[in-house]
C-alpha cells in the first residue's frame, strides 16, 4: 500500500462514519433527529409465524405431532396425479405439520410424498417462497428419514 493510498484510506474511514447523518441534511444544516420509522407491512408470500416448542433442542422436541397423526399420514394411498420428482431438504423444524414446499404447485392443495422404498406420507403441498423444495420435520420423521438426508421423492396430488 502506497503512502497516498494509506492517507486516502485514513481520511475515508471518519467520513464513512458520518454517512448516516447525510440522510438528515435539511435546509443547509445537519439534523440530529432520526427519520420516522416506517410501519411494517406483511408480505403476502411470507411464511407463517412459527412458535418454537418450549425448550426444544432435539428433533423429537420440535416434532409435536402425535404417533396417531403420523400413522394417519402414512396411511395415504400412493394414488393420484404425479406432479414430479424432487430432491428435498428439511424445512423449518419449528413449522409444525405435514407439508412440502416446492415449485410444483402455485397454491396450497393436498398431496402425497412417496419415497423410492414405497413409503408414503400425506402432506399439504405449498408453493415455494424461494429456494429449493423443503419437507417438514414431521414428514421427515414419519418417513424414517435422517435429518441430513436429501431424499428424492415423487410428489402426487390427492
Amino acid at each position: 500500500m502506497t503512502l497516498r493510498s494509506l492517507a486516502l484510506f485514513l481520511v475515508a474511514i471518519p467520513a464513512l462514519g458520518a454517512c448516516d447523518r447525510l440522510a438528515g441534511l435539511r435546509g443547509g444544516g445537519w439534523s440530529d433527529t432520526a427519520a420516522p420509522a416506517m410501519a411494517p407491512h406483511a408480505r403476502p408470500d411470507a411464511a407463517p409465524a412459527v412458535v418454537v416448542p418450549n425448550g426444544a433442542r432435539t428433533a423429537a422436541a420440535f416434532d409435536t405431532t402425535s404417533e396417531a397423526d403420523k400413522r394417519a399420514a402414512r396411511a395415504a394411498p400412493a394414488t393420484g396425479q404425479v406432479l414430479g420428482k424432487l430432491v428435498v431438504s428439511l424445512g423449518n423444524p419449528a413449522e409444525q405439520g405435514f407439508w412440502l414446499r416446492s415449485s410444483l404447485v402455485s397454491g396450497a392443495r393436498p398431496g402425497v410424498v412417496k419415497l423410492a422404498s414405497g413409503a408414503t406420507v400425506q402432506v399439504d403441498l405449498l408453493p415455494a417462497a424461494g429456494g429449493g423444495p423443503q419437507l417438514s420435520l414431521a414428514a421427515y420423521r414419519a418417513l424414517g428419514l435422517g435429518l441430513t438426508d436429501l431424499p428424492t421423492v415423487t410428489v402426487l396430488t390427492r
